[in-house]
């Protein structure tokens, strides 16, 4: 039992109201961690089944096996895999604050990296892992350092912070910017990888925002406080599916452009920079947090943005399909032009491909050969024969 020390003066409620808020703030530290280690262990789960699918898909692409994909056991398996650890991130909103769980998505980034040179046997440089500790080392602080504002998710608190003026002012500036983003997008033809994935990245401010409402939800109504009766619940259901949709296929249209290393790297920066910003606006995240809290915070959205952005830089790109052969592939003519040899020795003048110019030096080269024509003077009944003779043949012929 906590003793109550009291002293002259001093009112004996007010002794107990700091180690009651000593209290809450070790709750809301175990909450913080329980969620952190939901995320990450969601991630954990998506980066494995991520990499069964793709060694599903490169198994049968190398062996004599006519199965599609769908058929074999690896891949069904990675799909649970898959369902398993969405499930797990979607379990951590309920847990944390919006502002923690995001940025953890550099645990995917580094698990699939580290996964690949594992199982798939990829090639990765030494110095790539550093790029991997930088990641840990953010990861450490934003944890260590994230926001531990916690509300219970009810309906009433939700619908309050969907109507106040800061979220208003916020989405008003979201749609503006993404309406800007995307005429140029489809009439300018701006297909430029910070546009189509900052498009992304603001349909995942909002559905990182109703996840989090419908998870929070769904724990109260666990809990015993049903929640599932009000009209919000649903709304933010379907905004949900909604915007994941598009973010779906504004990233399929990204990655049929893009190299999926430049797609990681930099839509985990815009997507984590717009969310974190979007929780801290919707959820009030930050509020009461002191400066040191915050810049540390940031100082590890910072680290975790450069270890994924160096795991992702020296990513090397699938090659494409050449079909002819390459000079460099035969043997013997790799050093061919560094000695001065060349391989098609070029007529000079030179021409175009396919043209011949009109040149004194190539006449006298290539000189027309005259071919003789004998003529007749009298036919068979007097009259001249032609220099040429046409011959017709019939089908039986």
């Amino acid at each position: 039992m906590m003793e109550r020390m009291n002293g002259p003066g001093l009112h004996p409620l007010a002794t107990v109201a700091v180690p009651r808020l000593a209290h809450e703030d070790s709750f809301s530290y175990k909450e913080n961690l329980i969620g952190a280690l939901l995320a990450i262990f969601g991630h954990l789960l998506i980066s494995i089944a991520l990499n069964l699918q793709k060694y599903s898909h490169i198994r049968l692409s190398g062996s004599k096996d006519h199965r599609v994909y769908f058929r074999t056991k690896t891949w069904w398996c990675g799909l649970f895999l898959l369902f398993l650890g969405e499930l797990g991130v979607f379990s951590a909103y309920a847990f944390a604050p919006l502002s923690l769980i995001v940025p953890l998505g550099a645990v995917s980034v580094m698990a699939s990296a580290i996964i690949g040179i594992i199982f798939i046997k990829e090639k990765w440089k030494p110095r790539e892992f550093l790029s991997c500790g930088l990641a840990v080392v953010g990861t450490y602080l934003l944890i260590t350092f994230g926001p531990n504002s916690h509300e219970t998710m009810t309906g009433e608190n939700i619908t309050k912070h969907l109507v106040s003026w800061p979220f208003l002012l916020y989405t008003l500036v979201e749609i503006i910017i993404f309406c800007l983003l995307l005429y140029f997008y489809k009439e300018r033809k701006a297909n430029y990888i910070v546009v189509i994935l900052l498009l992304v990245a603001l349909l995942g401010s909002m559905t990182a925002i109703t996840v989090k409402a419908v998870a929070g939800m769904i724990a109260v109504s666990i809990r015993g406080n049903l929640q599932l009766g009000y009209p919000i619940f649903y709304i933010m259901v379907v905004c949900m599916v909604a915007t994941a949709a598009f973010q779906a296929t504004f990233l399929t249209q990204a990655s049929q452009l893009y190299d999926a290393s430049q797609i990681a790297s930099v839509g985990y920066i815009l997507s984590t920079t717009v969310a974190v910003t979007a929780g801290a606006t919707f959820y009030l995240d930050f509020t009461g947090e002191d400066v040191l809290h915050i810049c540390m915070f940031a100082l590890g959205c910072l680290i975790a943005f450069l270890g994924v952005f160096l795991i992702t830089r020296n990513k090397r790109k699938s090659i494409l399909f050449e079909p002819y052969i390459s000079m460099d592939a035969m043997p013997g003519m790799q050093n061919l032009h560094d000695n001065g040899t060349a391989v098609q020795p070029d007529l000079r003048p030179s021409f175009s491909y396919g043209a011949l110019e009109n040149n004194d030096a190539i006449s006298e080269i290539y000189a027309p050969a005259t071919l003789p024509i004998v003529q007749e003077q009298h036919g068979s009944k007097g009259a001249p024969i032609p220099p040429y003779r046409v011959m017709e043949h019939s089908k039986g012929e």
